[in-house]
Formats: structure tokens, sequence, C-alpha cells
């Protein structure tokens, strides 16, 4: 069997040494236009702001490592340009020497990536992208120079992990994002965190702004902002690389990825897909979708590798976990956002926490915000977010792990999970939306989310702020009156109307007093996460 890989990092490489080990006779030969193979792509922003020192940390392998241990055929600085899959011939150009030849194949396997998006903005070829090897090198030759000003265009991954280390280069650093706030895949209550700390490390954030044109030492936005910049970054996105699978005639699916089946075979038979070019199976609804990560392009690498040796394959469909760190925080998601179950009109539950990394009376707890997305009727996990400095990685682990086992949101709160004082809580993180879910799903009181304040204020509802005096005194509600938790039972008379929307700090002194004022007769909501959700929320913008 002669097996040609087009692709020689995450996906491509772990098919080629998952096949080897499962087929000691296959010819294989993979093709890799960069001049690296196996390396790490998404240790590339740290080598340019030094966390990474030297650039060898970054490969993994070498065409001649792969070949002693594997007896693979690297070839890399080849570009595979065109496929007659009728023929079964990749045709390739040798970029040294501008060679053409042809490789016959038994079967292909397509792992390319995807490419970075570049609009047709003015000056755009000024600016700089961050894939490849090659790509990192000429990003830290201009950081060499010592420039003054670096802006990113663009506040996704890739863009706030390279401000973060343009700035520990010492160079003032901007980033322009064109959508209302950075990281897209958290909802915007969640996203001001990382806004906040980008901007408490002296980074310029400009939301809501595209950019208009680059010039030889600045960048105009929409707005009409001029930034000055020495250094330009471009970071708005990727798209799949698709252009040996048109080449090929494969099908070609609606998000824009090569469509693949539950083995990653394409439209062609002899024809396989994996990585960032090709279409994945979500998780909640089973449609197409992209998602361009290292672990999920490993698995469908090895996936293919079994398929083709004639092993069982497990269907596995993707519920796109992620992680990122920005300056001191960790950000965290897994499954949908709020913003895509409204987008396909799923109703669901939303549940916001803030509580301690580890047991609060153990020196050294950091808070975290958590964010749960439920079904309000069965109780399956739609999602999950996370934002803090410690034990946000853990939480979004055990979710996605138990979103992967099919276990609902009450039942979080029977995961037996490592407690000790300085690893987490008796009750942990992860236990506690277990029982808010539990509660808000069995009625025993109802919330209202941040976005809802106001529609609650304008119906009438009394706006009831349940924390201390000093509290309230640091801001609150508009419109809220004070009267802290343990003085409700005395001064409830204060309360002008029947119908209460509660707050406090992060939510749980509120869902006890909401269960108080219920007794006592009073129809009584409690505000979901609270102040401190509010407070981070468009609606506390929007009502300054």
């Amino acid at each position: 069997m002669k097996v040609v890989i087009v692709g020689g990092v995450a996906g491509g490489m772990s098919a080629a040494t998952r096949l080897r080990r499962l087929n000691i006779a296959a010819e294989i030969i993979v093709l890799e236009k960069s001049g690296h193979v196996s390396y790490a792509n998404c240790g590339l922003p740290y080598y340019v702001g030094g966390v990474i020192e030297e650039e060898e940390s970054l490969f993994l392998q070498t065409p001649e490592s792969l070949h002693a241990r594997f007896r693979l055929d690297v070839r890399v600085l080849t570009e595979a340009v065109e496929v007659d899959a009728a023929n079964k011939i990749v045709k390739v150009r040798h970029l040294l020497s501008g060679e053409v030849s042809e490789i016959t194949y038994d079967k292909l396997i397509l792992s390319p990536g995807a490419s970075p998006v570049v609009p047709p903005l003015p000056g755009v070829e000024r600016a700089l992208t961050l894939r490849t090897v090659e790509d990192v090198e000429r990003i830290v030759a201009q950081v060499e120079q010592r420039p003054r000003h670096a802006v990113v265009i663009g506040g996704g991954f890739i863009g706030v992990e390279i401000a973060e280390n343009l700035v520990h280069k010492g160079i003032s650093t901007a980033v322009a994002e064109a959508m209302p706030q950075v990281l897209a895949p958290l909802d915007p209550e969640m996203a001001t965190f990382v806004a906040d700390e980008l901007v408490r490390h002296g980074v310029q954030v400009f939301l809501g702004d595209s950019v208009a044109s680059i010039t030889a030492d600045s960048v105009r936005l929409a707005s009409g902002e001029v930034l000055p910049s020495d250094l330009v970054i471009l970071a708005i996105g990727v798209r799949p690389d698709v252009v040996l699978a048109k080449s090929a005639g494969l099908k070609i699916g609606e998000r824009g990825g090569v469509e693949v089946n539950e083995y990653n075979v394409t439209s062609d038979a002899n024809i396989y897909a994996v990585g960032d070019a090709a279409e994945k199976r979500d998780s909640l609804d089973g449609s197409a979708t992209l998602v361009p990560l290292a672990n999920i392009a490993n698995r469908h690498g090895r996936v293919v590798a079994d398929h083709i040796s004639g092993r069982a394959v497990r269907s596995v469909p993707t519920i796109g976990t992620a992680i990122v760190k920005v300056f001191d925080l960790m950000i965290a998601a897994t499954g949908w956002n709020e913003k895509r179950l409204v987008a396909q009109k799923r109703a669901f539950q939303a549940i916001h926490t803030h509580p301690a990394s580890h047991a609060g009376y153990y020196p050294g707890a950091k808070p975290m915000s958590l964010k749960l997305l439920l079904d309000p009727i069965s109780g399956e996990i739609l999602g999950a977010q996370g934002i803090g400095t410690e034990g946000v990685d853990k939480r979004i682990d055990v979710i996605a792990t138990a979103m992967r086992g099919g276990l609902t949101g009450p039942q979080l709160a029977d995961l037996e999970l490592a407690y000790a004082p300085p690893f987490g809580s008796a009750k942990d993180p992860v236990n506690m939306l277990g029982y808010i879910a539990e509660n808000l799903l069995s009625h025993l009181v109802g919330t209202v989310q941040w976005s809802e304040v106001e529609a609650y204020r304008r119906r009438g509802y009394s706006m009831v702020d349940v924390r201390s005096v000093q509290e309230f005194s640091r801001g609150t509600l508009p419109g809220s009156i004070n009267i802290p938790v343990d003085e409700l039972r005395e001064r409830f008379q204060e309360i002008p109307t029947n119908d209460v929307l509660v707050n406090c700090q992060v939510g749980q002194r509120g869902h006890t007093a909401a269960l108080l004022l219920k007794e006592m007769g009073f129809n009584a909501l409690n505000l979901d996460g609270g102040y401190q959700t509010w407070s981070h929320s468009p609606a506390s913008v929007a009502s300054k």
C-alpha cells in the first residue's frame, strides 16, 4: 500500500506515525510545503514573546528523526499543487528547484490546514500573519528591530496571545477588533473580563471598530482613529485550505471545509481529509462545524490510520473545547455559547457563578467566573465558559467530560471530585453548578439574567439589593433599595411591591433571600450571577 499525506503537522503526522505502527510494510510519503514538520504551532506566539526561548523547542520531530524511527519519507519544501483523483496522482512542486513531478497513491490523506484570512485592505501587504514557523521567524525578525508600536488586527485566540507576547517584549500594543467583544466563543458578559485584563496590562483595545487601511507607519480604523504601528499582525481568523480538494473534485461542505463522513473519508473513497481543512460534526445537533484545534486534528489523524488499516473506529463528534491564556487569566470554553443558542432559537437556561479556585479559608484562593448553559427541560449540558487565574482548566475539563459522558446539569452535583483545601472545596464549583441546575429545573426559585434586568424594572419589580451597606455603597443596580439579607425578616415592609427582583454580589445570598421572600408571600426572583455578572455586562455599560 502506498499512502501519500499532504501536510506534516498535527493531523497529517498523527496519521503517518499511527499508520506506520499498524503497518510496517506500507510506503508512506509526507509532503510539507514549509521547511518544518511536526512542530508546535500553538507555541508560536510564545516564541515571539521570548517565553519559549529557543526555536528548536518548537520542533517535536524532524524529517530525519521520523525516518529513523518510523521509516517515513518526509519531504519538506514540497508543495502539492494538484490532485488527479481519477488516476490517483498528486502533482507536486519542489520549492527550491521549481521542478514539478508526480506521485501516485493508493490512499491520499489531505491535511493542508487552514489559511489566514487576509482582507483586501489598502496596505494589507505590510501585515504579517502567524501560522507557520516561517511566519514566526518573520515576526521575530521585526520584533528584534525594536519597534515602538504594534497593532494586532483581530481579537480572537491568536490575536490576544500575540498581543500579550508583544507586550512582554516591551512594545506598545493595540488590538483592533471589528466585533463588539474579544474572543468570539465567549458571551459578552464573560468577554469583558478579558478586555479588562488586556487594558490592565497596557494594551489599547478598540472594539466594534474595523480596520480601514494600513499605511507605512499607522493603521487607520473605520472610526477615523489612527494607531501608530511599526509592526502589524493580522489575526482575524482562518479559512479551510481546500485548493487541493477542489482540484480533486471533492465535495466542499456548507461551512467551506472538505465534507467528510465519520471516518474522515471524503466524497472520493480513496481520499481522506483531516485537521483544519475538514469539516467536523457538532455533538449537539450534528451540524457541520469548523474547529481548528490541534487535539481534534490529532484524533482524526488516528481515525484515518485505523480506518485504512481496517480497524474498528469510534465516531466522535466535536464539542469544541478550547482554552487560552491572556496575561494572568485563563479563559476556557466548551460546547455552544448563548449567542449561538439564541441564533438557533434553542431554549436554554443560563447559570453564572463566581466561586473561588479552592477553599476560601486556605491562603491563595483566586476568584473564577463560570457560566453553564443547559436545556431547561432535560438538563442536557449545552456549553460552559470559565475565566480566572487558577482552576478554570480543571472545571471546564470536568464539564466537557460530563458532556461527552451524557451527564445532565443536575448530575454535576453527584460528581465525586478530588478535594483538599489547597485544591478545591468540599462543594466544588462544578458541584455547585449542579446544585443550582437542580434548583432551577425543579422550579425552586426563578432567576433573571443580566440582560433582562431593565425589562423587569419597567414591569414594576422592586429592585432589592441584599448585600451589606458597604457593598451597596460601592455600586448597585439602578433603582435598587438596600436591605441586607440578615435584616429581611424585620424590614420586608420597606419593599414597595409584591414583585421583587433580588440581587447580591454573586447570587448565593440572593437565592436565600428570594426563597425567604417567597415564603413571606412575595413573587421573588433572583439575579443570576448577582451584581458581579451584571457589572461586567453590556447592560451595566448602557446604564452609565
